[in-house]
């Protein structure tokens, strides 16, 4: 297998506007989790790699043939975790992935890893010891006032500290996730994030914008009156200024939210240096496997995530059972437009050749009418290999995928 998704549930706070599978104040069922996970980890059966495209003197297309392996552990607050359970768990993991070739990333809250009881310089040098070569802080906003309403345990001084320390720790691939449309957030401030951003020079940049889901706190106050949110003339704004402000910086936008520098020029067809592979999997609609409480997995022609509280899924996978709360079953129509619509997320756009791998079709065959339609519309353009969103496409996004649904 050449991806795998592990997720960490545990935070020691949980953010107002959070819906993800995540849980506070379980510090003492973090050493339980990890025996756990690395039980799963090793019930799991990899299926096989898919063949690696042909050439025919030509660059590859795209596709997950070409891209390295990668794990991704996600949360929740991966960087709770000790050192000794993130090498019980990737020794656990080496089994189902190549770890000495694989992109390896680790989400940290800056609050956490400054506030720990190691030094953070200590303890990001140990991670980086162990393998895992990519470092994603997820940083929200550089407004303290937003922080404290969004429920973060940092400051903007905490996350440039925490970025710096980072650095120095050897890590050379450090992504920055930000959130625009926040309350109470101005043009004026987003712009003033965008502009000390640049100056920090991150690796990678993931932006997007505020949803805010019933089940949170922040939605209650918007919906309360206590706080107010931009509107979407403002947040399109927003947008328009990242594009912008991080092409003038020297970033490449290379999917609908996200950046990253590159140490090669720009070309047709290639994504640039420092993109996530692990997420570029995601958006190839490719297969991956996935442990830990909430996890989804896919593997064609079944989509499956595990039972979300912590305590059940501790007590079944101690039962010698896989802890699998669902599965879907995909038919070959899933599939198709799964892989358009995700594929169309990319800068890059959707390589026909790809389609064509992954689906066993041609694109044409099957959506033909609809790129037609899309393509008259202004909101799809061809090249000779690939089909991708025209600028308008890309702030109609949801308008263009609804339509191969």
């Amino acid at each position: 297998m050449k991806h795998l998704y592990i997720h960490i549930p545990f935070c020691e706070r949980r953010c107002s506007y959070c819906d993800f599978n995540t849980y506070a104040n379980l510090e003492d069922r973090i050493g339980p989790y990890v025996d756990a996970l690395c039980a799963e980890l090793a019930m799991l059966e990899p299926p096989p790699l898919p063949a690696a495209p042909g050439s025919n003197g030509h660059a590859p297309p795209l596709t997950s043939a070409v891209l390295r392996p990668t794990i991704f552990f996600g949360g929740g607050t991966p960087s709770m975790l000790t050192l000794d359970q993130f090498e019980r768990i990737l020794q656990a993991a080496s089994r189902l992935v190549t770890l000495d070739r694989a992109e390896i990333s680790i989400e940290a809250n800056p609050g956490n890893v400054l506030g720990d009881a190691t030094p953070a310089l200590d303890y990001l040098r140990g991670v980086r010891s162990l393998g895992i070569n990519r470092l994603s802080l997820g940083v929200q906003t550089l407004h303290d006032p937003t922080l404290r309403i969004l429920g973060r345990t940092h400051s903007a001084a905490d996350a440039r500290t925490c970025y710096d320390t980072a650095r120095r720790a050897g890590f050379d691939n450090i992504s920055l996730d930000f959130i625009f449309g926040l309350p109470g957030q101005t043009i004026a401030q987003w712009h003033a994030i965008l502009d000390e951003v640049a100056v920090w020079q991150p690796d990678h940049l993931s932006l997007y914008s505020l949803i805010l889901e019933e089940s949170t706190p922040l939605y209650a106050q918007v919906i309360g009156g206590r706080v107010s949110v931009p509107d979407d003339d403002v947040t399109g704004a927003m947008y328009e200024a990242a594009m912008e402000r991080l092409a003038a910086a020297g970033y490449e936008q290379y999917e609908i939210s996200n950046w990253a520098r590159s140490t090669a020029a720009p070309a047709p067809g290639r994504v640039p240096t420092h993109a996530c592979q692990h997420n570029l999997a995601y958006w190839l609609n490719s297969d991956y496997l996935a442990a830990g409480a909430g996890a989804h997995g896919h593997v064609y022609p079944q989509r499956y995530y595990d039972m979300l509280r912590v305590d059940a899924y501790i007590a079944t996978v101690r039962e010698g059972r896989r802890p699998i709360a669902e599965v879907t079953n995909l038919t070959p129509t899933d599939l198709y437009a799964e892989t358009v619509f995700m594929g169309l997320r990319l800068n890059v756009g959707l390589n026909l050749e790809h389609f064509r791998l992954r689906c066993g079709v041609g694109l044409d065959e099957v959506y033909g009418d609809t790129l037609a339609d899309l393509q008259a519309q202004g909101l799809l353009e061809r090249t000779a290999d690939s089909v991708r969103l025209t600028h308008q496409g890309r702030m109609l996004g949801n308008r263009v995928f609804e339509a191969f649904v």
